[in-house]
């Protein structure tokens, strides 16, 4: 008997070379028709694997990431099966699943696939997919697996089986498609009950554009058709709401290839809401005592090897630039400013917690291929600040800042969210992190600890801290719920030491400071990108480029509007008017459009009486108000940054 611990701590005893399904019937019937695949001992296997030792075991969903990757997985090898029948003679290289879906990368020879080849295979994918063949897994000798390809004159799975070795190789069978696969896969292909091939593209095998031009087939499928129907309507939805597509409607940036690829440029309106932004952040930063600093757009050499950014960090840093003798480098990161500001005056414990923020220009060089709207950019406005204290106010002040998240969220409508705590990897201390394996352990233990005190919920990634200490990365999902990573809160143990910061304490003797690296806002670009797809460009009204547009019916009450306009800017509130020489219809639809949140449409009436008849954005009419009510209703909108 062997024994399996389940995720409650619960232990079951079962037969050496019992399964994960056959542990899923003991427990109930109607999850056994769920499980997709399990983790044992924190691996990935199929779910029909037998298991022959004790072992800790979680059974993986839909629900679960893990589940649905190995679902997809599954899903491409069906795929390949039906393009293996319609296109005999296909080579396949490799076919993962992706953030949503999967694809497989094939050599058609001197074939080509077609957008109407996509509805064939999805019928025919359909087809195989009800005979619920099981997905059958069999250990390969290499010198076999080798022979298996060469008589296919395969040079594509030759290849990736240069880099393996007898006991890592696995082949897997459904219905008549064998490929070299490490898996798992689902039980059988009866899981899959919906299918959408979405696009095709060309692929360069291996991503080297000297090889050969593979096809790309993208697809994705679901347990039931009603899931696959919410997704479609869904992209249809995150099609209108592209932050590309709305940025340019609204006058928000502008690219050009004059400027440089990744280099947005802002034009008013999106100024506007960058200042709203910043505002609200100084704001909140000042009522949390922060102090705000300014610095440079460059730095000598000097400072980003005392940092470590250099080492750990120069491939994604522009090249330098050389004066007078010396290098400089286009500042990539706040935070080495910062510490020379923390060293420029003495400081005691009396000074801690010491807190700067800046929302400091960055220059970060992201590849080409990776820059993408303002979700990916090479200049970015960071919403920065780095906390100086003591390990005793490390607690309040690390949870301080997750409650700076919290508001923002409120303020903003963001609802679903999670905190990533990402931690180090022991084997690379020395090459992608700082070797300091007890200060990892003691600063991943106080940031996990604040989370737990404080009931946040959260999830541990390996492998993805800073290269100074432990961080927290900030997922939150729009209103129709793509993720996104918003910001960062980081621990630093290590650049205190480097700059020789330092602080007197209660025993008159120097102590180095802990740092917290945070940015709640992340940065301009990324975040305006979020609300953009999150509001769909119909921006709250205190955040709106323009909150009112003043729209006379005919030029004989332009001089009226103009005047209700000027009221509306003395108070603080943007607006313009629509002078245009066009019919009112015509700018009440170019205004919505233009997503402004409030129409103030005059007329003859409304000029005599002193009077708006006010729209709502998407609502239509509102009723008539005298200018200095709505103006007033309008400003506790705005004060009370309502979303």
């Amino acid at each position: 008997m062997i024994n399996i611990t389940l995720p409650d701590g619960s232990v079951r005893q079962y037969e050496s070379g019992v399964t994960s399904l056959d542990i899923a019937k003991s427990i109930s019937e109607g999850l056994a028709r769920k499980v997709l695949a399990a983790s044992v001992d924190g691996q990935v296997w199929d779910a029909t694997r037998p298991i022959s030792k004790d072992a800790s075991l979680k059974l993986l969903t839909w629900t679960d990431t893990d589940g649905k990757n190995t679902f997809w997985h599954s899903s491409a090898h069906l795929m390949a099966e039906a393009v293996e029948s319609m296109f005999p003679g296909v080579k396949f290289w490799v076919g993962p699943p992706v953030e949503n879906g999967f694809y497989y990368d094939m050599d058609l020879g001197d074939r080509k696939m077609s957008e109407e080849d996509l509805a064939a295979l999805e019928k025919k994918m359909n087809e195989l997919a009800k005979q619920n063949n099981a997905y059958l897994r069999k250990e390969m000798p290499k010198a076999e697996a080798v022979q298996y390809f060469t008589d296919k004159g395969d040079e594509y799975k030759l290849d990736l089986l240069q880099n393996l070795n007898d006991g890592e190789i696995t082949f897997y069978t459904q219905g008549a498609f064998t490929d070299l696969c490490r898996g798992p896969h689902i039980p059988n292909t009866g899981f899959i009950k919906a299918i959408k091939l979405m696009s095709i593209a060309g692929a360069y095998w291996k991503g080297d554009e000297k090889n050969k031009m593979l096809t790309r087939v993208y697809g994705v499928t679901f347990p039931s058709q009603k899931e696959l129907d919410e997704y479609l309507a869904l992209l249809e939805e995150a099609k209108k709401r592209d932050h590309r597509k709305l940025g340019k409607e609204l006058g928000i940036y502008t690219m050009d290839d004059d400027v440089g690829p990744g280099l947005p440029l802002w034009l008013p309106n999106g100024t506007v809401i960058i200042e709203e932004l910043e505002k609200l952040a100084k704001e909140t930063e000042l009522a949390a005592g922060y102090k705000r600093v300014v610095t440079p757009h460059i730095a000598k050499e000097s400072m980003y090897l005392t940092s470590g950014h250099l080492p750990y960090y120069a491939d994604s840093m522009f090249p330098a630039m050389e004066m007078d003798g010396e290098k400089y480098y286009l500042k990539a990161m706040n935070c080495p400013h910062h510490h020379k500001i923390f060293d420029a005056e003495p400081k005691s414990y009396k000074d801690l917690p010491f807190r700067l923020a800046e929302y400091g220009t960055c220059y970060r060089y992201e590849q080409s291929g990776e820059l993408f709207g303002l979700m990916r950019v090479r200049c970015l406005h960071m919403n920065d600040a780095h906390i100086y204290c003591t390990k005793e106010q490390f607690y309040e002040e690390f949870r301080a800042v997750n409650e700076m998240y919290l508001k923002y969220f409120k303020i903003f409508g963001i609802e679903k969210y999670v905190m990533r705590l990402s931690l180090h990897s022991p084997d690379k201390l020395g090459k992608k992190y700082v070797d300091e394996p007890e200060l990892w352990k003691e600063t991943e233990a106080l940031v996990r600890d604040v989370l737990v005190r404080t009931n946040t919920p959260f999830i541990e990634v390996q492998d993805e801290a800073a290269f100074y200490g432990p961080k927290i990365d900030v997922q939150i999902w729009s209103i129709i719920g793509r993720e996104f990573t918003l910001a960062t809160n980081q621990v630093d143990f290590a650049q205190g030491r480097s700059f020789k910061l330092h602080f007197t304490n209660q025993e008159n003797k120097p102590e180095i400071p802990l740092i917290i690296h945070r940015a709640p806002l992340g940065t301009h670009e990324r975040f305006i990108g979020f609300l953009l797809e999150h509001y769909a460009g119909k921006f709250p009204v205190w955040l709106a480029p323009v909150q009112v547009k003043v729209l006379p019916i005919s030029d004989k009450f332009l001089d009226y509007a103009k005047s209700v306009s000027d009221k509306l800017k003395k108070a603080d509130i943007r607006s313009e008017v629509d002078d245009r020489n066009e019919k009112i219809g015509k700018k009440i639809r170019d205004t919505e459009l233009m997503k402004v949140p409030y129409m103030l449409v005059v007329g003859e009436k409304e000029m005599n009486e002193g009077k708006v008849a006010v729209r709502m954005q998407g609502k239509g009419d509102a009723g008539v108000q005298v200018v200095e009510d709505f103006i007033a209703t309008i400003s506790q909108e705005i004060s009370e940054r309502k979303s």
